[in-house]
């Protein structure tokens, strides 16, 4: 049996990864906090001194991770003075100098991109991906993130031209070309590098998280399992938790100790059955997973039923909550209460028990 080790660390990432050898980890993949950004939690970096702030941060991830690993930054510049500043363009530049190879960069299309509108220009809906390595031999598992070929195989490939059954170049003089007979029989197709995935909408009480799926798709594409994945700008545990399930293991660090708690509640420890068949274990194995599951279970309703205890009607009506059109003609007023009370719970997909949670109306209306 091999365990899935998930570490977590309170610290500025530069001192933490001293501790860690050359050539450790086989993926960094992280969003740091973003210039001016943040500032009531990371304190914030100008623009203008950001590359200077990375810098010494990027120098260990050079160091600790594999020749065939590779590094993701999702990061996106922001608008000074009516116009995107270069901090993300002199970062990518510095990187180079510093040993670091720019092979790609990925863009995510967050689909459910907040509403806004500028004299100037349109709402953020992308975010960049950039991929870095240190050698142009780099491991990467494709297949591990191909995507369905979609209907439209199902009718274009039923009826072929001649020009389909041939490979026939770009007319523009392009060199490329294509061969439409050669899809016939796949089933799926290696994806483009934009990656459609919306945000979420449960923040996990911190400020910008990024959704699992992201995190998700670059620990498929460049680990195997018993990897190990670094994120120093951890957060509240999404990539920790993702590589967690995926049975990669993972460090997390991050400088807000309160941070480092909700990341640590993800976490929970994970055996991995290496080249076993797979066994009756009868009924000794169930009374002890019964065991390990019941207080578990029980503290996660006593925190949830305090989360709700604290909740303020007003603040739930101030926020855009699409199922709140369920409180319409409601009889009584613990109906009306119950109703919002359940459209919340709905946004936030956190279960509960909803009818001990209004039982104190006092305490939950503020």
């Amino acid at each position: 049996m091999r365990k899935v080790e998930s570490i977590i660390k309170c610290g500025d990432c530069a001192d933490v990864l001293l501790d860690y050898p050359d050539s450790f980890f086989d993926l960094i993949v992280t969003s740091p906090p973003y210039a001016d950004c943040r500032t009531k939690t990371y304190g914030g970096t100008r623009p203008d001194d950001y590359v200077e702030w990375f810098l010494p941060r990027s120098a260990q991830f050079l160091r600790v991770l594999k020749p065939s690993g590779t590094f993701i930054l999702n990061i996106k510049e922001k608008v000074v003075d009516g116009e995107r500043h270069t901090y993300v363009i002199e970062l990518i530049m510095a990187l180079r100098k510093q040993g670091w190879l720019w092979t790609e960069e990925f863009i995510w299309h967050k689909r459910n991109c907040h509403p806004g509108k500028w004299p100037n220009r349109f709402r953020d809906a992308w975010e960049r991906c950039l991929q870095f390595n240190k050698s142009k031999k780099f491991q990467m598992f494709q297949e591990s993130v191909m995507v369905p070929m979609g209907k439209w195989a199902e009718t274009r490939l039923k009826h072929l031209g001649k020009h389909d059954v041939v490979r026939f170049d770009s007319q523009v003089g392009s060199g490329f070309g294509k061969n439409i007979a050669n899809w016939i029989g796949r089933d799926k197709a290696y994806p483009s590098n934009v990656l459609h995935l919306p945000t979420e909408t449960d923040n996990r009480n911190h400020s910008a998280t990024f959704p699992r799926a992201l995190p998700e798709w670059f620990i498929k594409l460049f680990t195997k399992e018993g990897n190990w994945v670094l994120d120093p700008f951890v957060g509240c545990g999404t990539t920790c938790e993702v590589a967690q399930k995926l049975g990669r293991n993972s460090v997390g660090i991050d400088i807000i100790s309160h941070y480092i708690e909700l990341a640590q509640e993800k976490i929970n420890p994970v055996e991995m059955m290496l080249f076993e068949k797979q066994v009756r274990y009868g009924k000794h194995i169930k009374n002890e997973i019964i065991r390990f599951i019941e207080p578990n279970i029980q503290q996660f309703h006593i925190r949830r039923l305090e989360n709700l205890l604290a909740l303020q009607l007003k603040k739930i009506l101030s926020r855009n909550n699409p199922y709140l059109f369920k409180a319409k003609n409601q009889n009584t007023a613990h109906d009306l209460v119950k109703t919002i009370l359940d459209a919340h719970l709905i946004q936030q997909v956190i279960p509960a028990d909803g009818e001990n949670a209004t039982a104190d109306f006092g305490r939950w209306t503020g």
